[in-house]
Parts: C-alpha cells; sequence; structure tokens
C-alpha cells in the first residue's frame, strides 16, 4: 500500500465512516484508521482473550471458584481494576503480554490524529497493596492449623518477601503461585480433618447413648450433642446449644442426686423393716416360751396361790407383747407411709427427667421440633406410610424478606415474627400435623394422610390467615408471609429427599414473586 499522510488518513478515515453509516465514536474511528493505515487492530479493552483465561483457570476450591466468578464479572463489566484484584486474589497474575511490570497488558493508545482517548491506568503494585496481601494470609492461617511444618517455612517466607519493598515482583508472583497450590492442599486438609472429627464425635455420642439405653434422659442428651456437631456449623447455633445443653445438664445431675438420696431412704426403710420383723419374731418366741413356762407351772400347780402368780405372769407378757406389736404395727406403718411418699418422689424424678430429655428435642425459641426432633418424626411417619400405605406430604416454609425484619427493626422484632409464624402454624394444623424448626427463618410442616394438593391447599390457608393477623414491633403492625414448597414423599423415597425436592420448589416460589405456594 502506497504509504499516506496522516492527515490523508484522517480524512479517508472521516469518509468511511460516513460511507459506512457507522457513529463517529472513538472506537469506530480509531479502527477504521487502523485499517486505512495498516495498523493491527487490537481491542480496547480485549475481553475474548480475558474470557479465555478464566475459562483456562482451574477451580479446585471454594476460594477459586469464587475468585473466578469475580474475574469473568469483571471482564463482562470491562472492569481492568476489578480483573487484576481477582487474578491476584486467586494466586496469580496474567503473563506479561507487553512487557509492563504489573503483568497485565495495557490498552494500545490510538494514533496520534484519532480523537482523544484518555488510556486506562492500571496501578502497579505497591508495597502498601503487598502487605495487604500478607495480613489476609496472615488472617486466614488460624483457620489451616500449624501442624505443617513445610506449609509454616513457606508461609513465613512469602510474609518476608511481601514485608519488603525491595523483593522483585516476579519473585513474589512465582511464590504467591506455588504458595496457592498449597493452600488448596492445606484447606483440603483441614475440610477432611473437621468431617473425620465430627465422624469421630458422633460414634462416640451414638456408643454413650447405647451404653445405656434405659436412661431416656442420657439418650436425649447424646440427641442434642449429634444435632448440635451436625453442619452446618455456624457460632451463633453452637452457642446456643450449648447454653441449652448446661442447662439440661444441671436439671440432670440435680435429679440425678435426689434420686440417689430417695433410692438411700428406701434401702434405709427397708433395713429398718427387717431390723423390726427380726425383733418381732424374737419377741413372739419368748413370748410363746413363758406360755408354755406358764402352762406347765399350772399342771403342776395345786391350789389358787400357785396359780396367782403364774396368771399375773402371763398376764405382764401378754400386755408387754400386745405393747410390742401395737408400736411395732405403728412403725411399720410410718414406713408405709415413708415408702409411698419416696415411690412418688421418684416417679416424679422420672417424669422431669423425661422433660429434660424432651427439651433436647425442640426449638427453644418457637417450642416446634428441631432438627433432632424432625428427624424422630420423619421416621414414624414414614414408617406409618410404608404400613397403611398412606400418602404423606412434606411443607418447607421460609419467612419472606426475614433479613430485612432483622436489619431494619432488630434480631429481637426477628425472634418475635418467628414465634408468630409457629404460633399461627400449630393453630391452623391438625393435632396429628407435625411443626418443626429446620434453621433459621425455615420450618417444616409434616401433613400425614394428605395428597400433594390437598397439602397445597392447606399451605395456601395458613398463608391467608398471616395475612389477618398481625404483631406489633413497638408502634408498627408487622405482617409476615412465607414463600412454600410442597412435596408428597414418592413410593422408595427418603424424607430428606421429599424434603429437599419441597426446598427447590420454596426457592421456585420467591423467584416467582414470594408468597406463593408451589408443589414440587
Amino acid at each position: 500500500m502506497s504509504e499516506k499522510k496522516s492527515f490523508e488518513v484522517a480524512r479517508e478515515t472521516l469518509k468511511q465512516l460516513t460511507a459506512r453509516k457507522l457513529s463517529p465514536t472513538p472506537l469506530n474511528y480509531q479502527k477504521i484508521y487502523n485499517e486505512i493505515a495498516g495498523i493491527s487492530h487490537v481491542p480496547h479493552f480485549p475481553a475474548d482473550s480475558l474470557r479465555e483465561i478464566a475459562q483456562a483457570l482451574p477451580a479446585k476450591t471454594p476460594g477459586q471458584q469464587k475468585q473466578k466468578g469475580l474475574l469473568e464479572y469483571a471482564i463482562d463489566r470491562l472492569n481492568w481494576e476489578g480483573v487484576k484484584t481477582a487474578l491476584v486474589a486467586y494466586g496469580g497474575f496474567v503473563p506479561p503480554a507487553s512487557g509492563n511490570e504489573s503483568g497485565f497488558s495495557a490498552p494500545t493508545s490510538p494514533s496520534p490524529l484519532a480523537p482523544s482517548t484518555p488510556p486506562v491506568a492500571v496501578p502497579a503494585l505497591t508495597s502498601e497493596f503487598m502487605a495487604q496481601i500478607g495480613r489476609l494470609i496472615e488472617y486466614a492461617l488460624p483457620a489451616l492449623g500449624s501442624d505443617d511444618e513445610r506449609f509454616k517455612e513457606q508461609t513465613d517466607g512469602l510474609l518476608k518477601a511481601l514485608r519488603n519493598p525491595g523483593t522483585d515482583i516476579t519473585v513474589v508472583k512465582a511464590m504467591l503461585v506455588n504458595y496457592s497450590h498449597r493452600l488448596s492442599f492445606a484447606a483440603e486438609d483441614q475440610a477432611e480433618i473437621k468431617v473425620a472429627l465430627l465422624k469421630l464425635l458422633h460414634l462416640v455420642f451414638e456408643n454413650i447413648a447405647q451404653i445405656s439405653p434405659e436412661e431416656q434422659w442420657l439418650k436425649g442428651q447424646m440427641e442434642a450433642l449429634m444435632s448440635a456437631s451436625s453442619p452446618p456449623l455456624s457460632l451463633r447455633r453452637l452457642d446456643d446449644v450449648e447454653s441449652r445443653l448446661r442447662d439440661v445438664i444441671f436439671k440432670q445431675k440435680e435429679a440425678k442426686e435426689r434420686t440417689v438420696v430417695a433410692q438411700n431412704e428406701m434401702r434405709e426403710m427397708l433395713a429398718a423393716f427387717i431390723d423390726r420383723l427380726s425383733e418381732i419374731t424374737q419377741s413372739t418366741g419368748s413370748y410363746h416360751e413363758k406360755l408354755e413356762e406358764s402352762a406347765r407351772l399350772i399342771e403342776q400347780a395345786k391350789t389358787l396361790e400357785d396359780i396367782a402368780p403364774v396368771l399375773k405372769e402371763v398376764v405382764g407378757a401378754t400386755r408387754t407383747m400386745a405393747s410390742d406389736s401395737r408400736i411395732a404395727r405403728d412403725e411399720l406403718g410410718s414406713m408405709r407411709e415413708r415408702a409411698s411418699a419416696t415411690e412418688v418422689e421418684i416417679a416424679k424424678l422420672h417424669q422431669e427427667l423425661d422433660r429434660v430429655s424432651t427439651e433436647a428435642r425442640h426449638d427453644p425459641l418457637t417450642g416446634a421440633l428441631n432438627r433432632k426432633g424432625l428427624d424422630e418424626a420423619l421416621d414414624r411417619e414414614i414408617s406409618t406410610v410404608r404400613r397403611k400405605e398412606t400418602p404423606l406430604c412434606m411443607a418447607l416454609l421460609d419467612i419472606d424478606n426475614f433479613k430485612k425484619i432483622n436489619d431494619t427493626l432488630g434480631h429481637a422484632t426477628g425472634d418475635v415474627a418467628l414465634n408468630h409464624l409457629a404460633t399461627v402454624a400449630q393453630e391452623c394444623m391438625r393435632p396429628q400435623d407435625t411443626l418443626a424448626r429446620y434453621g433459621g427463618e425455615e420450618f417444616v410442616i409434616l401433613l400425614p394422610d394428605t395428597p400433594l394438593e390437598k397439602g397445597i391447599e392447606a399451605m395456601t390457608r395458613l398463608q391467608r390467615e398471616l395475612t389477618k393477623r398481625f404483631f406489633l414491633a413497638g408502634n408498627e403492625k408487622i405482617m409476615i408471609t412465607f414463600s412454600a414448597g410442597v412435596a408428597q414423599l414418592a413410593s422408595g423415597e427418603t424424607g430428606i429427599e421429599a424434603i429437599r425436592r419441597a426446598d427447590q420448589a420454596m426457592y421456585l416460589a420467591k423467584r416467582a414473586g414470594k408468597n406463593r405456594v408451589l408443589g414440587a
């Protein structure tokens, strides 16, 4: 192509814009200018190339998956800063394409005669930025443990390099890449260790409960511990269960001590009863001996004067025997009353222990069953379904906009909302239905002898009832709604699988506009 001067290229570019009926944007001008001048065109933002890089990145760990998603989000919005941040957090840099230090290709500058388009500045990796990466690593270390000495040495070396302003950026890059792989392995190890420890804890709890199957209070305590140590774990949930368990343990200890005291009293009464019976036996034997001796003396007597002392002794022995019998009768009556009172006390203690064990199966806030109680109820209902071949529906409810209630009105109002829903639901339910708090603002209702369409109707009635009933938060009337999914237990399906289907239908109801009921 014959060489053209810049002003000629610019003039021809304007003509081509008009001829092609293109908008006179800087991007269109630059593209045609480069075409006429024979300059290879590089897009202002290489989105396609960056997407190929994003697709090639592995996403083995949750952290890598998150940063890969953020990278794709930044590419879609042509955001260089977002691309840089996502790649640095991922654990490496995009390989340099134009030799600039940061490892990112700077946008191609337009031709001198093209309309001025300010280039996007890519900030350098400053010492402050490197120090921030170091702090992020330090914050993550407590969750990764300290058993791996090699990993600890690698961490210390990387932190030292990040804090040294004179460290070569390419060295830091290589260290970050290696560290990211090692970090993913350490995170996976900790996750597996957590799962293994939870399994061991559950085995211990199951073993303790099986050692004394007749002790219902001990079984309830172990079930509460198993429920507390089941994922998903959260500090708030663990603190709540710890408080409940401390209360249960205190009540059980007190009740057991009272039971031991009552049992000791019963043993003392039985020992006293046996001693008294022995005394009565001895007294009766002496009385019989005295009667036999008196009878012999009477037979040998020849005059009334000889009989009189004998009769006097017989009367005295008889009176003594009568007195001893009366005392024994009174003592035995007192023992019987004490035994009856002790029996009543022991019965009360067992009722208290059963009540404490029952509390371990209920949510302390709403009074509904907790997850453990729900599992037991599911087993009972499914057993009935298999035996009688009757339908069973499961509804999963989720309060709409619950986070907004907590954020704007406070967690205390959120607790009132949960109680309000539980109260209205229990009032609308049949006696055979079961309400359980599934977690957070989610509830599960078991509806035995109920086909799918009837289960949907029951949840719709509950929604209508909630719209009629408000609760007060200060002077503000609050009406709560919920979205629900309903699933009927299928042949060969487990309860958890049916609840999972109801959960999916509930999410569809949320996306459809909330305050809806959908069948699974």
